[in-house]
């Protein structure tokens, strides 16, 4: 894939930023006009670049008040501890985000979850599901920043 020009970019930029907004007023921020904008975000859409618009929610309006980072170190690092893994993060929906990491821990997760004792529950059901060497859990006190915006259209690096 080539890589994305400054027009693109700001098309990223503009959708991350807020995907409600009219191909007008798109094009209008970035300097196009309509029918050449709508094309370009068809083609990013095309392409995986931006994979999909959601609506962002307030964690504790929705009942979730407790934010989790778990850090779980595996037993072994077969193909099917990752699959078994894999499976039961997956059918977890108070796990939001998982990633296999180099260092102290194999995996790290991002957990939402009502209170403590949803916290455990869950805990429970992910160590019923599968072996877990190791796990180190983080409770977050506050929320500082949160984005969900990558910065394409900066110059820091």
């Amino acid at each position: 894939m080539e890589p994305l020009d400054l027009i693109d970019r700001k098309i990223v930029a503009e959708l991350m930023r807020d995907s409600t907004l009219a191909v007008a007023q798109i094009a209008d921020r970035v300097g196009l006009s309509q029918t050449p904008c709508w094309k370009r975000i068809q083609k990013l859409e095309a392409t995986g670049v931006l994979t999909g618009r959601v609506a962002l929610a307030d964690p504790a309006k929705l009942g979730f008040g407790l934010t989790v980072f778990v850090g779980i170190e595996a037993p072994d690092h077969s193909a099917e501890w990752r699959e078994t893994f894999a499976r039961a993060t997956e059918s977890l929906p108070q796990i939001l985000e998982v990633y296999r990491t180099a260092g102290q821990v194999d995996y790290l997760l991002r957990i939402a979850v009502p209170d403590m004792p949803a916290f455990d529950a869950l805990y429970k059901r992910l160590t019923d599901a599968v072996a877990i060497k190791n796990v180190t859990s983080h409770f977050a006190l506050e929320r500082i920043k949160f984005t969900t915006a990558y910065p394409v259209n900066t110059t820091v690096r």
